[in-house]
């Protein structure tokens, strides 16, 4: 079971150099833990890729309907209250950003702060030495070469 971040989570639905990496995690393991606002963070880098030209009409559609269609079999984090209040600790103690915090305070309630040999997907660096400093494995850029 691994946390994914939405910049684990894009690669799934529309092509990017990080598309097999991500594709070949699913496959090992279909189970995949999100924070409840990734959708919104997918949808807006989706919009981003279209009105700057990465993605044709057509691939921003199927790219949305992927993304409908996979954040069916997602396990949602939605416990908004324990989220927060790590959030708090995690933008004093890390440099995050608000919604990155988020992602990580959301892996931590996931697996309830046990995070040995827990996996975390992210292609954040940032918030991937966060992560690591938190106890998850990272699994990520440096993973891929």
């Amino acid at each position: 079971m691994r946390f994914w971040d939405s910049s684990g989570l894009i690669p799934l639905v529309c092509d990017e150099e990080q598309t097999r990496f991500c594709k070949n995690l699913l496959r090992i393991d279909p189970v995949i833990l999100v924070w409840s606002l990734a959708s919104v963070e997918i949808y807006s880098a989706l919009c981003r890729k279209y009105r700057d030209g990465s993605l044709s009409k057509e691939e921003f559609q199927s790219a949305k309907a992927r993304n409908t269609t996979l954040w069916q079999s997602y396990t949602e984090i939605t416990q908004f209250g324990l989220v927060k209040k790590r959030c708090y600790r995690l933008l004093e103690i890390h440099r995050l950003r608000a919604a990155d915090s988020l992602h990580l305070a959301a892996a931590l309630v996931a697996f309830e702060e046990q995070t040995s040999e827990m996996e975390f997907v992210t292609f954040d660096k940032r918030l991937g030495e966060a992560a690591e400093r938190e106890g998850f494995v990272v699994t990520g850029p440096e993973q891929m070469k």
